[in-house]
């Protein structure tokens, strides 16, 4: 390796490490303190909270390294320029592209790093983090309990509420709770406008108040016919305040290493999530087509063209209710009204089904192009860093870090963007998944035209050179007349 290659690569190298370690450091305790409410005071010991943290940091490698990258190209670059080496180079003959060959070079290795922690690591630490998260919450389930859905954490029972709300996160509006832990076959359920949770640390019950609320329980066994679940008594009561205790010894004792979540499309390597997609089509494919058949029977599609076709062939009125008496019409238009009733609730019924089947579809069809186009981030982000460093011809943190700051937030917010697009279905996967990619390259050409040859960031000339020569030449026709 040449001495000025050596030269340059150390000069991209020890802001790079340093940079890449500040980010690292930042990003993880931003981790860290959006799930401390999770992990503080439930007994969680310190091994499991480094452990965490560890998972988190190879989570967030892919990400430190193109800020590292871009901040410490345009660094490196930016102190050539202030210290006029870059003068000095183009004094002895060696251009611009000469001299960022080896880092180029580093940024595709950098890359092909950044592509091996995507497809391995990240898949890896993303399965253990969430099952450790997921087995920390259970150690107090009070907090693993989410506002608006059916909660089913707690063994044997399916609690729901509308809000949470409080200084502890204890207080409930609007609870449902289905006890399924009594008697086989009986329904109880119990609902309440308002609830606290109270729970004690070590306690191997959870307490639920409930205020204003409605208690009901029917007493049937499973398996009686219909006549002598009718026959069967039932209990019901309204209750002001109701206190109902609720054993949760058997979650304090789950192990945290245990691993049950598995099989997400961010737990995935490429090629997994490539060989799960085309199961994933298909099984969405059946289910459209089983809903379609569905709608088509409703609405008797095939025979409405068959009459439209024998309508043709016969002497009949091109307008079908003019060919019946006012009784005939008016039964004509209520089953047409029933029909379209039928077929638009079940319409209503399963949009929510194909929004949930096509968006988990679309998640991991995004998730395959997304790893692919953010791999290549850090060879994209050094050919916006470096020319931008050339042309600043600034060093050090100030400017360099306020502008890889900008850059950055740019290319991620629009990476961001289109994987939200792409999996609502507004943009196809492969146009979210390369979105930030299409808007960050031509922005890496101009800078790289711009910086070999020579030229500033912005050329005001381009600008300001038509509106003088136009003043020029008016005030030189007036010379002339005068």
């Amino acid at each position: 390796m040449k001495i000025l290659d050596r030269y340059i690569l150390k000069s991209f190298l020890v802001p790079f490490f340093a940079t890449f370690l500040i980010v690292l450091f930042v990003l993880v305790m931003q981790a860290l303190w959006q799930t401390f409410e999770n992990i503080a005071g439930k007994g969680i010991s310190l091994a499991f909270i480094f452990k965490f943290l560890y998972y988190t940091a190879l989570m967030i490698i892919p990400q430190a390294l193109p800020i590292g990258v871009l901040l410490s190209s345009i660094m490196a670059l930016g102190n050539l320029g202030e210290n006029y080496e870059f003068a000095a180079a183009k004094s002895a003959g060696i251009s611009l592209q000469r001299l960022v060959r080896p880092l180029a070079i580093l940024a595709i290795f950098m890359s092909g790093i950044n592509f091996f922690f995507l497809n391995n690591v990240y898949p890896y630490a993303v399965f253990k983090q969430l099952n450790l998260k997921q087995n920390i919450k259970k150690k107090q389930p009070a907090m693993a309990l989410i506002p608006g859905s059916f909660n089913t954490e707690i063994p044997n029972y399916q609690i729901k509420f509308e809000e949470k709300y409080g200084e502890e996160e204890n207080l409930l509006k609007k609870v449902l709770i289905y006890d399924l832990k009594s008697r086989k076959g009986n329904q109880k359920v119990i609902t309440a406008e308002r609830g606290k949770i109270v729970s004690e640390e070590g306690s191997k019950y959870m307490t639920f108040i409930l205020y204003d609320g409605n208690y009901y329980e029917e007493h049937i066994r499973s398996g009686s016919s219909l006549i002598k679940r009718k026959r069967m008594p039932s209990s019901n009561a309204t209750f002001k305040e109701y206190e109902m205790n609720i054993d949760i010894s058997s979650l304090s004792q789950e192990d945290l290493e245990d691993e049950r979540y598995k099989g997400r499309h961010n737990m995935l390597s490429i090629q997994q999530i490539n060989d799960t997609l085309p199961d994933l089509k298909n099984n969405y494919d059946e289910y459209v087509g089983l809903r379609t058949k569905s709608l088509n029977s409703i609405l008797k599609v095939k025979k409405l063209y068959a009459y439209h076709d024998s309508l043709k062939t016969k002497n009949i009125s091109s307008n079908l209710l003019a060919n019946f008496n006012l009784n005939n019409k008016i039964n004509i238009l209520n089953n047409a009204i029933s029909v379209t009733g039928r077929a638009e609730n079940n319409i209503k019924s399963n949009t929510n089904n194909f929004k949930f089947k096509r968006k988990n579809l679309n998640l991991y069809d995004t998730e395959f192009y997304n790893r692919i186009a953010f791999s290549l981030s850090c060879l994209l982000l050094f050919f916006v860093g470096a020319p931008l460093g050339s042309i600043i011809r600034k060093g050090g943190f100030g400017l360099p870090m306020i502008l890889a700051i900008s850059i950055y937030v740019t290319y991620f917010f629009s990476n961001t963007f289109g994987k939200n697009l792409a999996e609502e279905s507004t943009v196809t996967s492969m146009l979210g998944g390369w979105i930030a990619i299409l808007i960050m390259l031509p922005i890496a050409i101009l800078l790289t035209r711009r910086a070999t040859r020579d030229k500033g960031l912005f050329n005001i000339d381009v600008f300001t050179q038509p509106i003088i020569h136009f003043f020029k030449k008016f005030t030189s026709k007036n010379t002339h007349k005068l």
